[in-house]
């Protein structure tokens, strides 16, 4: 008996501890995660607190500040009108593109149009920045646009696109654009509001950006330039390291290549400098800096510019007005050349649409005007003919003695009437006209892509008839066949032989290398150059057996 009641209390024993586990033991364990959640919560709740004390005292100590604006990705907005199409980025409110509807980028006529910004430019054109950097972020800020679309379309009249930016201080910077649908001009005011208790006392930076490489082939200018105290300045990109500001009363400040070119025009020349910058990754910046300006709490400053980004046409420029048709300037006889470009562009215009026609007509006046110079010269070279073997005669009889060789050679001219120089000096006259017809031809926008006939189709470009893929000694690519250089080059051999011969053997042998040379210089001129040097050589061949034929 007391061997059961021992077991049933053993049993007991256990089974009391079973129950005890399962009813008393799990729920402990159950409750475990509600005490950790009281304690996470008691944490997070201590957290907040800090942070709200943080943020009173960071109120406390900038009374000014407005609400950071959350951070959005920029957009793009396409402004479209008859002469181009123009991309707005509304990160800094720069231009991102502009492509021209009137030129494409080849001679194909399937060729996209024009682009004048580069792709490889890190932020775009037409920055705008403060010198002491008075406004932090400007730079890099977000502009917003007033556009309810990305896309407008400016067909029938001028409207304006806005873009605004606030900074953390509570000052507003605003660009407005004024676009026309019938010019490349486009009109900028800046706007600076100064809602902030801050005076902003700075400059302000306005730039044109672009990717240049300066060739050593090119003919013309190309890079940055301005009109600066009604001088026109234009920098070589080698000498940016020497001299990087300019100041003075600046009119208009540009940047420009071959036929197109970006300015920048104060609504008022004021005082102001030009300062550039060329990085090593070939990024030319003209900035103009406007004088310091003085923004006190609760004012404005607004600034006017026109800005210009299109093709480098006189008549184009002188409708923009602001002395802008002054930046297409060629060089030292740039006072002949103007003249010769308002004539083809009348000719054009008014009588025969091709270009090629025009230059040849030009020449032909050019040779009517010139032909009293040409008709001595010939008279001259003439004169010079006939009295060759006299002059060869005298040259072999005192051969040895030079003194007595040059006093029979001046008797013989005195005695003849005969000037030696008579027959360049005329000639070296000439050499400003062909100079400017040089100038003009190569950087003349109309002839860019213009047609001539048949294997012409570019007259800015060199003439190749049968172009081939292997390359040819001094000719630049595209490579072919010069055919009009080659007729070119045997004119001037005609030329050549017309001309009195030469008393010294070695010069003569000289001279009959001259049409050669003469054709591997022109190889790779524009065919235009060509075409008048060509129609000008035929002219004096005519001119010359003319005035021969008389005198004989």
């Amino acid at each position: 008996m007391d061997h059961i009641r021992l077991i049933g209390a053993i049993a007991l024993s256990f089974l009391v501890f079973l129950l005890w586990d399962y009813f008393f033991v799990s729920k402990k364990k159950v409750e475990q995660p509600k005490q950790v959640q009281q304690v996470e919560q008691q944490k997070k709740e201590e957290q907040d607190l800090e942070k709200k004390e943080k943020d009173i005292v960071a109120e406390k100590l900038m009374p000014n500040q407005v609400p950071v604006q959350p951070s959005r990705p920029a957009k793009t907005v396409t402004v479209n009108l008859p002469l181009y199409s123009l991309k707005i980025s509304e990160n800094g409110a720069v231009f991102e593109s502009i492509i021209l509807k009137n030129y494409r980028e080849k001679i194909d006529t399937d060729s996209p149009f024009l682009e004048m910004i580069s792709s490889d430019l890190p932020n775009g054109t037409l920055r705008i920045g403060l010198v002491d950097n008075s406004l932090p972020g400007l730079k890099d800020g977000v502009f917003n646009a007033d556009l309810g679309t990305e896309s407008v379309d400016i067909l029938d009249k001028p409207q304006e696109v806005s873009f605004s930016w606030t900074s953390q201080e509570g000052v507003v910077v605003v660009k407005t654009f004024l676009f026309s649908p019938d010019s490349y001009e486009i009109g900028l005011t800046i706007t600076i509001k100064n809602d902030s208790n801050l005076t902003i006392k700075d400059n302000l930076t306005l730039s044109l950006v672009k990717s240049f490489v300066e060739t050593k082939r090119s003919f013309g200018f190309e890079g940055p330039s301005a009109l600066i105290n009604n001088d026109l300045e234009q920098i070589k990109l080698k000498k940016i390291k020497e001299n990087n500001v300019y100041t003075g009363l600046i009119k208009w400040i540009s940047v420009q290549d071959r036929y197109f070119m970006s300015a920048i025009i104060p609504e008022e020349a004021v005082e102001a400098s030009m300062k550039l910058y060329n990085t090593e990754n070939h990024i030319l910046q003209n900035e103009y800096v406007q004088p310091v300006t003085v923004i006190n709490p609760g004012t404005f400053q607004t600034y006017k510019y026109r800005l210009f980004f299109g093709p480098k046409s006189m008549k184009v420029l002188k409708e923009i007005g602001f002395d802008l048709g002054r930046s297409v300037n060629f060089g030292m006889f740039d006072f002949l050349a103007k003249p010769f470009v308002w004539i083809m562009d009348f000719l054009y215009d008014h009588f025969i649409s091709n270009y090629g026609v025009a230059i040849i007509i030009l020449t032909i006046l050019t040779k009517i005007i010139l032909w009293p110079l040409g008709n001595k010269s010939y008279k001259s070279m003439n004169e010079m003919k006939k009295i060759q073997p006299l002059v060869a005669e005298i040259r072999e009889k005192y051969k040895d003695d030079k003194k007595k060789m040059n006093e029979e050679m001046m008797g013989l001219y005195k005695t003849y009437k005969v000037n030696p120089a008579g027959g360049c000096l005329p000639m070296v006259v000439q050499i400003p006209v062909f100079f400017a017809l040089y100038r003009m031809l190569y950087e003349a926008i109309e002839l860019r892509h213009a047609p001539f006939f048949l294997w012409i189709n570019d007259l800015s470009a060199p003439d190749r008839l049968l172009r081939f893929d292997f390359s040819i000694p001094f000719m630049q690519p595209p490579y072919g066949i010069p055919v009009l250089t080659i007729i070119m080059g045997a004119t001037m051999f005609v030329q050549q032989k017309m001309s009195p011969p030469m008393g010294d053997p070695t010069q003569a042998k000289m001279m009959m290398f001259m049409p050669i040379v003469f054709t591997f210089v022109f190889i790779n001129f524009s065919s235009g150059l060509v075409l008048y040097w060509l129609i000008n050589n035929v002219l004096s061949i005519a001119q010359q057996y003319y005035i021969s034929k008389k005198k004989a």
